[in-house]
């Protein structure tokens, strides 16, 4: 079961859209007239947030008659929400369920056929996505990231460990940093801690030096494969991560490495899921 965004995020994006009502069905005068709104896939669509669809419409007056879960893989012209009240609840409700629809099914959609692509050719790798969703949506995109079978690299500066070269930067550098991993592991001893390398030769030094992780940056996959095994055999206990320019077309290619986890962004972008908005009297 995947978890639920909070009442209030529900308030905002029905406020961002009906901030003072629907003029036009005022103005019409159908806003007590009874209808109906369904929600059909226009494409195989990996749902994500109808649960909050469904709460944006039930907060705005509307009765939910039906409901596919989040994570629920459908082929083209299912109707996976419907939901019945006055024709002032739906149109209140109808663009902001419809939105979120589109923009998070489109996150699970892409994240799906990333996570399918990678593990055709590595059964048991990781595929985890960044902190680099769009400012504001962050709640979304991690429900729809999980709802795709992909997990969060982490959700932000807070719980996780990740050191950087902008990082050693001011520590005198890489070696420098390595001379300290062992007293930073243990003032931390709950937490991996994972050091990106920008080569090969700088992996290698950061896996003898006891890091839980070695993270690459868009290292070709020729190169990592290399990489890969080096690792794997001299220190067995370091995963190694792959990140930097990795997508449905090319994720197959880099789980083949023998990396142990994909780290992505470009689920993130791209266009939404195509979905079909019915709304009758």
């Amino acid at each position: 079961m995947l978890y639920r965004l909070q009442d209030s995020d529900i308030e905002r994006f029905i406020e961002e859209d009906v901030p003072y009502g629907d003029l036009t069905t005022s103005l019409l005068g159908i806003g007590g007239k009874q209808g109906t709104i369904t929600f059909t896939s226009r494409h195989h669509t990996v749902l994500s947030c109808t649960e909050e669809a469904a709460r944006v419409l039930e907060r705005c007056g509307a009765t939910v008659l039906s409901i596919l879960p989040s994570g629920t893989e459908v082929e083209s012209g299912t109707t996976f929400l419907a939901a019945s009240g006055s024709a002032a609840s739906l149109h209140a409700g109808w663009k902001v369920a419809l939105n979120l629809l589109e923009y998070a099914s489109g996150i699970a959609t892409r994240t799906a056929k990333v996570v399918q692509a990678a593990r055709s050719s590595n059964p048991g790798i990781s595929v985890v996505t960044t902190r680099k969703s769009f400012p504001g949506t962050k709640k979304v995109a991690i429900k729809s990231i999980m709802a795709g079978g992909a997990l969060p690299h982490r959700l932000g500066l807070s719980e996780t460990i990740l050191v950087f070269r902008q990082h050693t930067a001011f520590l005198g550098g890489l070696d420098r940093f390595l001379d300290g991993l062992t007293r930073l592991k243990a003032s931390a001893p709950e937490n991996r801690v994972i050091v990106e390398a920008d080569t090969a030769e700088e992996a290698l030094k950061i896996a003898a030096a006891g890091a839980d992780v070695v993270q690459v940056d868009k290292m070709p996959a020729d190169e990592l494969a290399i990489l890969a095994g080096e690792i794997h055999r001299e220190f067995p206990g370091v995963k190694l991560s792959a990140a930097g320019g990795i997508n449905a077309e090319n994720a197959a290619a880099y789980s083949a490495t023998g990396v142990d986890i994909l780290v992505l962004s470009s689920v993130y972008f791209g266009k939404p899921a195509d979905i079909q908005a019915t709304v009758r009297a």
